[in-house]
Formats: structure tokens, sequence, C-alpha cells
């Protein structure tokens, strides 16, 4: 057997921004990767990072998961089940949550037991530890990227192109986009290429593989690049949960007809530059402001203002682009994974430092106190129907069933982990018992 730490040994260096840390790879903090495959280093399964404050040796081999030196556990957040998590919790352990997907992909983190489990967050919210709000947006360059001229895309609206595209194939999400779509479509032309509501038929079959779609291939981007509106509706509705549907068009300088953050004129180049449907009573009423800017070519181009010069006047927009450390397709600044592991690096380093400090004192200099994540690092809403009242729904309606139940069971499920973490649990074979106790619990309370 391998003695725990002797797979360090010889880790080969990777030379981040580098410090005057000169202790030996045997001496440093140990950051797990509990899901591996996001390692981000290539080829190995460990490596010494060098980051601003100190070093520290990271991997993803889980041998070492129960080691006095691994410091800090890293989980994805689509891939952290509750049944899974490694128990028992280690007093001298952190846990450290990166999670830039949908919410829908764990709805365990939108809920205050499920999120508290986490002592460092890497989410989509700006208020998480650290932030990664602009993950989809490489840079103000791709905003001011240049739109087909309106003359163009007037005379493929002669050609019988819808002022209005859809392109979606993943259909039953939680913000339920396309019961709203589908209302939409009684009261202006809209043309859908995806599988959701689809419609119309891609031009070329190259078009209709599903992978140029979903890349920023030229043929594709310039394609839907002559539609005058884009439907852009998020999967899941959060605060700052802006993704590629929000941010391509812009760059296309198609104007996103968009609902998903509710926080996202934060973020806008300018006060003119997205049409939000919430801001419309009804579809109806949005179906006759789009045809309205569609028939008044001048109302329609000041929504393409922020392309000029001086165009974009969003100060917060401009700093936070400035100040964030990691880089989108940028081969001069590290990438986001790199970006929280130095973070958390630095962060244990500090810990270390002051535990010690704590014990030389004989107690005289306190305990670093514990970090916990707050609500508000994910804290994503309920699903609620894209169109509609719930109680107007049929029985057997697949987004009820699916959605609503998902994100409560959620709840259950953080509540019924803590309480493990709480009681020493060390079998995770005991989770449905507790999952079953909390059932109990809130059926007596009804």
């Amino acid at each position: 057997a391998v003695p725990p730490g002797a797979a360090f040994v010889a880790a080969a260096s990777y030379r981040g921004p580098g410090n005057n840390d000169t202790r030996s790879n045997k001496a440093l903090p140990i950051l797990l990767w509990w899901s591996g495959s996001l390692f981000p280093h290539f080829p190995g399964d460990t490596e010494r990072i060098d980051c601003p404050r100190g070093s520290c040796l990271v991997t993803r081999s889980r041998r070492v998961a129960r080691h006095r030196r691994t410091k800090a556990l890293i989980f994805y957040g689509t891939d952290f089940r509750a049944y899974e998590a490694p128990l028992p919790r280690l007093s001298h352990q952190t846990w450290a949550l990166f999670h830039e997907e949908s919410p829908m992909n764990n709805y365990l983190l939108s809920h205050s037991p499920g999120i508290q489990l986490f002592n460092y967050t890497a989410t989509f919210r700006r208020e998480s530890d650290y932030p990664l709000t602009l993950q989809w947006l490489p840079g103000v360059g791709y905003l001011r990227g240049l739109a087909v001229p309106l003359a163009e895309k007037d005379a493929w609206r002669r050609k019988g192109y819808a002022p209005v595209l859809y392109m979606q194939s993943h259909c039953d999400v939680p913000s339920d986009r396309d019961r709203y779509v589908r209302e939409l479509m009684k009261y202006i032309q809209v043309d859908s290429y995806g599988k959701c509501l689809h419609n119309r038929e891609l031009p070329s079959e190259r078009l209709r593989d599903t992978s140029t779609a979903t890349t920023e291939d030229s043929e594709f981007m310039t394609f839907i690049a002559r539609y005058k509106f884009h439907l852009a509706l998020e999967n899941a509705i959060c605060d700052d949960y802006m993704t590629e549907k929000l941010w391509r068009p812009m760059h296309l300088g198609a104007v996103p007809v968009y609902r998903g953050s509710p926080a996202v004129r934060d973020w806008m180049p300018n006060n003119l530059s997205i049409i939000l449907i919430d801001d419309f009573d009804s579809p109806q009423e949005l179906a006759k402001y789009l045809d309205f800017l569609d028939k008044n070519g001048e109302e329609y181009m000041k929504y393409l203002d922020y392309k000029n010069l001086g165009g974009i006047k969003n100060q917060f927009l401009l700093e936070s682009l400035e100040r964030r450390e990691w880089g989108v397709n940028d081969m001069t600044l590290p990438n986001y994974l790199n970006g929280f592991e130095c973070f958390i690096c630095d962060r244990e380093n500090i810990r270390v430092k002051e535990e010690q400090e704590h014990k030389k004192s004989h107690g005289k200099i306190p305990a670093p106190r514990p970090r916990i994540a707050q609500f508000k690092h994910m804290g994503c809403p309920m699903p609620t129907l894209g169109f509609g009242s719930v109680e107007d729904l049929s029985g057997g309606d697949s987004w009820k069933e699916m959605w609503l139940q998902d994100y409560w069971q959620s709840l259950d499920q953080g509540e019924a982990l803590t309480a493990m973490i709480h009681r020493n649990e060390s079998h995770q074979g005991r989770f449905w018992d507790y999952m079953h106790e909390i059932f109990l619990k809130r059926t007596r309370q009804h």
C-alpha cells in the first residue's frame, strides 16, 4: 500500500502566477477535486500550483480523501448528489462548490440547507465568493460585433422569413418557455428550427447538425444573424443566470426578446438593448410591440445603438469585465477552474496559518471562524409556469409533475444531508432513512 501523500512527492510542478513559497510538496495543503472530471490540469492526476499567497497540491485521486493535509474538497454542482456525499464530514476540511450551470441541474443548491453545506462558492451569482456571472461574454469587443444591415434583414423578411427566431431543442425545462412561445405564435410569425415547437427546416444538412448549432460555427451564425429578433429564454430563472442565449444574439445584432435573470438590466450595455418579456402584460402585447418595431426601422435600430462608438454606457458592465481575473477563450488569462483553485488554495493557506497561530497562543488568539456559503450565493426561486396559471393545468401536466416536485424534494435532500453531518453519520446508505424521517415530520405538520 502507498502511504498517504507519498504519491505527491514526485508530482510535476505547475507554475502559476508565482510566489515565494519554499515548502516542499510534502508540506503543502492538498485540495481534492471530488468531481475528478473537472480537474483542470493535463495530463497527470496531481499538480503543484503556485498561487499569489502560497502553493498547494491539487489532485483528483480520492485516495487522499481522509488525509490530514487534505484541506478542501471541490465539488461540481451538477454532479453533487446528497445521497453520495462523502461521510463522515471531516472537521479539518472545507467544501468548495463550482457551479456555473443552470439551477435546473441541481435545485438542492437553491435552498439554504443545500448551499450552506459549502464553505466557498463559484457560481453565476455575483454574490458568490468567486463569481462566474459573465462566463458567456468573452469581452466588450464581442458585443460590438457587426450587425446585418437593416435593409438586408428587410429583404429576408420579404423572402418569407419571420421577424422572430426561436431555436430550441431542449424542451420541458423549469422556465416552461415553450408554453409562452406557443402562445406568442398565435399573434406573430415565429420561425422555430429546433426540436421544440418545430415549424421550419434549416436550409442545409450542415446547419441541421446539432454540433454546428451549439458552437459559433460561421455558417450557422450568418444564418441566424438575418433575423431581427431572437427569442432568448433561459432554461431556468435565477438572478445573474445569463447564457449564450442572451449574449450570442447581441453579438450578432439580433435583438434578444429575453426571459431569464430578473436582474439582467444591471449587465446590459445601455438602457435599450434587449426586450424583456416580463415588461409586457401578455404575449399578445409583446407581439404588438415586435410588429411595431418590425415596421419602424428607425425605432428598431435604437436597440442596436450599443454597437456604435461610445454606445456601451454601462460602467458596471465595463468594470466587471475589466476586474475579472479569468478569461473566456483567452490564452493570456487563466481559465476560471484554475482561478477558483487558486482562490481556494490562498484561503486554505490563510486558514492553516491562523490555526497554527491559535494553537501557539494556547487559545489567546481565537481559532479562525468557519466560513459558510449564503443563500444568495445561489438561491434560485421556485419554477413558475411560462404562461397561464398552475390551477388551470391538467392533472398529468409533465412540467408540474417534474419541476415543482424536483424543487421541493431537493429541499428535503439538503435537510437530510445536513442532519446526517450534524449527527456525524458515516454511512451514506442511511440517507433514505433520513429522507423518510423528514417526509413523516412534514406530513404530521400538515
